[in-house]
């Protein structure tokens, strides 16, 4: 049993932070569907609807007892979101300006990024969207390779699921690779060798939660991942209207930021953002709570 509690995690993420401000200027692809649920009770409240005391506590009490429960994925899902965005470097050097959502650091940092070759972006999304998928089998309790269910998924995805696939779309893939980025990932990564995500810092953060005995099967999942999801992945873009051109623009505006170099802010706000890990833990206690109410 876990001495974590999943309404301690949930409550240490910030109301306002570059993150959410990144967030916030995305909800034009998917009005509506986020809100930054920071409170347990009020996410318990917006999952089952109730507002009866007693039965909030109920399902409080059996999620919590849940996710302490490490034979359930939920512990491994949230430690994926946050590696995922755990970078090091620069981002400790603007983690507590972030708490308050000040547009300063990104603005100050963008001079001192160095934009990812297509390569290394390629890895980067490539990596993103496998953890997404780790994270999906385990909080719906499927084995790691169900690439064929979670492409499915990707089309159903609302609330806090549905904020992060577009945020990964317009800030891994769209900004820095442009708008034929599904060619570009499936031509770099299965050009990529197994050596290549050995020394991605990203991919071995990660890779001990993914499926496969050694490295090449890892590489290879995330190559079929990608080619499973990519119909998913280009409709969304499609229906939602993406263009590189609107989302820079929705991201200068709400982040204040002049800067035009998409791979330049594309690399700024990998550093500076957690898109990921944010919305991440609020899906799992959404699940969480969720499966709770069912069961009570």
């Amino acid at each position: 049993m876990s001495e974590i509690l999943i309404q301690n995690v949930l409550q240490e993420l910030p109301e306002s932070s570059l993150t959410t401000r990144l967030l916030s200027a995305l909800d034009y692809i998917v009005p509506g569907e986020w809100e930054n649920i920071t409170s347990f009770e009020a996410m318990i409240k917006s999952v089952t609807g109730e507002d009866d005391q007693a039965i909030v506590q109920q399902v409080g009490e059996r999620a919590i007892a849940l996710y302490a429960d490490a034979s359930n994925g939920y512990q491994r899902a949230v430690q994926i979101f946050r590696l995922i965005d755990d970078t090091g470097g620069l981002a400790g050097a603007v983690s507590l300006a972030n708490k308050v959502g000040s547009s300063f650091e990104l603005m100050s940092f963008l001079d001192r990024v160095t934009p990812k070759a297509d390569t290394t972006q390629a890895i980067d999304a490539g990596v993103k969207l496998v953890g997404e998928l780790a994270a999906f089998c385990y909080c719906n309790g499927l084995p790691g390779d169900s690439v064929g269910d979670f492409a499915e998924s990707l089309l159903t995805y609302g609330k806090e699921d549905a904020i992060r696939l577009a945020a990964y779309l317009a800030c891994d893939c769209l900004l820095p690779l442009g708008p034929d980025f599904l060619a570009k990932l499936t031509e770099q990564l299965s050009a990529r060798t197994t050596d290549a995500f050995r020394e991605h810092s990203r991919f071995s953060k990660i890779a001990s939660y993914l499926p496969g005995g050694d490295i090449e099967e890892k590489r290879s999942l995330i190559l079929r991942n990608v080619e499973s999801a990519g119909s998913s992945l280009q409709q969304f873009v499609d229906g939602k209207g993406m263009t590189r051109e609107s989302v820079l623009q929705r991201i200068q505006q709400g982040l204040e930021i002049a800067d035009d170099k998409l791979d330049y802010v594309a690399a700024g706000l990998d550093i500076t953002t957690s898109y990921f890990e944010h919305t991440g833990i609020q899906t799992v206690c959404r699940r969480l709570v969720s499966r709770a109410y069912g069961e009570i």
